[in-house]
């Protein structure tokens, strides 16, 4: 995709999406195009992630959820739209999805059951705004927002009146009992070494 694409009023679909070059890591918000190539992740951000993977990896094994990392495309159609039409597509840090029919070999079609996003400055207002609206709106049952610099996660859990409750803040010494897996624990001591 060129950069006066990019900067165009034009609204795409996955379908444009799936034209673009793969070495480029894009996102659709509602038909805006967000380029996440050009701020490749910290040193610090990948060690967050993988060390939370590995926690979320391990404890599924055996079990029906599975947890994957970006990129990994989450396809969240809005009413009417087909798939190929979808005006959102989303490549969080981790997601895990409980529901196997949702999963396809291009990524989740549908939300997932828990997100986690780690901030950057290039990212953190489209994850502490958009993103907490969009997920809130689509049913993501959990919301991870992590703050790497601070070593400071906050947790949204989905209400049955389908917002999100108040958040839970951890940090760095602290355990976090995950709401969909109530036998989970995450310590965070481990997650920010």
């Amino acid at each position: 995709m060129s950069e006066s694409a990019q900067r165009s009023e034009q609204s795409f679909t996955y379908q444009d999406y799936l034209t673009w070059p793969l070495n480029e890591r894009w996102e659709l918000l509602n038909g805006r195009a967000f380029n996440m190539t050009p701020a490749p992740p910290s040193r610090r951000h990948q060690e967050i992630s993988a060390q939370l993977l590995t926690l979320f990896n391990n404890y599924l094994k055996g079990k029906p959820c599975r947890v994957y990392a970006a990129p990994f495309d989450v396809r969240l159609p809005q009413l009417l739209e087909s798939d190929l039409q979808t005006s959102t597509v989303v490549q969080p840090d981790i997601v895990v999805v409980c529901d196997k029919n949702k999963l396809d070999q291009r990524g989740c079609i549908g939300s997932p059951d828990l997100v986690v996003e780690i901030t950057s400055p290039s990212t953190f207002q489209r994850d502490l705004k958009e993103k907490f609206i969009l997920y809130e709106s689509v049913g993501v049952l959990e919301y991870w927002i992590v703050y790497p610099e601070e070593n400071t996660i906050c947790v949204f859990q989905l209400t049955h009146e389908g917002k999100y409750s108040r958040p839970d803040v951890y940090t760095g010494q602290d355990s976090i009992i995950v709401g969909i897996f109530s036998d989970l624990i995450i310590e965070l001591p481990e997650v920010f070494a």
